[in-house]
């Protein structure tokens, strides 16, 4: 039989608020019954952090782990040598980089690593506009005034603009990305860009309205607003440095709902409090939960606004937690049932091998063997 150990956020009381919705993180996924049913165990906890921590303490006899990208359980090369019987690692969710996917490549003969894809990218994307909204618009600081029982018009609208005229721009144009694109297009933007290393269909592009730019610098330095979309690996890591961010045009908007370390944090809390970056928003941090003393929780442009950060919630709406916990129950079927008829498009790491381009556009081998 087979221990699951799961890694989730606390539901705690919250998770009474929603009766009856089944396969919510709060409700550990749906899988309790349905493995206990099978003869198997399962750990959750949300408990990650440090060698005396209940994740570290179950670790050693797990065959799977289950976690998401909203709490995640970072499986360092360290961890990944004390899990003597790991098989299968699933994210709840979308993007594995919590994990040293090159170290699991070389554990236990191969660690098989997957995800949901697709599960929540409109979720994901509704949170970019969203955010992109709020800051373009003042919100946060419009709403605060009106929470302090203020009412001052011109102290809020003197930094609010329409997103009409403006140009906007994407790094990464999968599907969140592209999902993004379309949603602004009716905004009548005065142009809708995109950079990534593959470029969309032609009928794509102009169906959306966009246009590839050939370089990052060279679309960064055109935007009034930016949105980060791609994938966390060694070459997307730290990428919006103090000198990129120097390259971006001068009181641009930047949203981030990738992956936290993406950014320099302290590159881009200076560039807003400098005016340099109107602003920032997303929902990303790192690490995660982002610790009290993280400077983008307070980052203030020179007008006391420009910060429209939250905590990792933009993936997990209440629809998004169904559709990623009944993939999750898919992925742990297929497992434990040894059918290992896996989506291809969840698959990151099978066999040894990486099963996608998504972590550094890796070259693959036509042939991926499966789990024995």
């Amino acid at each position: 039989m087979v221990k699951v150990l799961a890694v989730l956020y606390d539901g705690g009381e919250h998770a009474l608020e929603v009766p009856g919705l089944l396969g919510t993180t709060e409700n550990e996924l749906g899988l309790r019954k349905w493995l206990e049913a099978q003869g198997h165990t399962l750990v959750t906890t949300s408990d990650k952090e440090g060698k005396n921590s209940k994740f570290d303490q179950e670790l050693g006899d797990a065959e799977v782990i289950i976690t998401t990208p909203f709490h995640p359980a970072y499986l360092t090369t360290e961890r990944l040598a004390r899990a003597k019987k790991l098989r299968l690692a699933v994210t709840a969710g979308v993007g594995s980089d919590h994990i040293d996917l090159d170290a699991a490549n070389k554990t236990n003969g191969g660690i098989t690593v997957a995800e949901v894809t697709g599960s929540n990218v409109v979720s994901v994307a509704e949170h970019v506009v969203m955010t992109l909204l709020a800051l373009v618009r003042n919100f946060v600081p419009a709403h605060e005034q009106i929470t302090r029982g203020e009412w001052n018009v011109a102290a809020v609208a003197k930094d609010s603009y329409d997103l009409e005229g403006k140009v906007v721009g994407t790094v990464g144009v999968g599907r969140i990305g592209e999902r993004v694109l379309r949603r602004v297009k009716p905004f009548d933007c005065k142009e809708l860009l995109y950079y990534d290393y593959q470029r969309l269909a032609p009928e794509k592009e102009k169906e959306i309205g966009c246009r590839r730019v050939d370089t990052l610098e060279e679309m960064l330095a055109q935007c009034d607003v930016v949105t980060i979309n791609c994938p966390l690996h060694e070459k997307t890591k730290g990428l919006f440095n103090k000198e990129l961010i120097a390259k971006m045009k001068k009181g641009s908007w930047l949203i981030n709902t990738a992956r936290g370390a993406i950014v320099v944090k302290e590159a881009v809390a200076e560039a807003v409090k400098s005016g340099h970056l109107r602003g920032y928003g997303g929902d990303v941090w790192f690490p995660q939960p982002a610790p009290k003393d993280h400077p983008l929780r307070y980052a203030t442009n020179p007008f006391g606004g420009g910060n429209a950060m939250v905590p990792h919630m933009s993936g997990t709406t209440i629809d998004a937690q169904v559709r990623y916990a009944k993939g999750t129950k898919d992925i742990l079927d297929s497992y434990l049932s040894k059918r290992y008829d896996y989506r291809s498009e969840d698959l990151i790491l099978i066999g040894g091998e990486y099963a996608t381009r998504s972590y550094g556009q890796r070259e693959l081998k036509e042939k991926q063997a499966k789990p024995e």
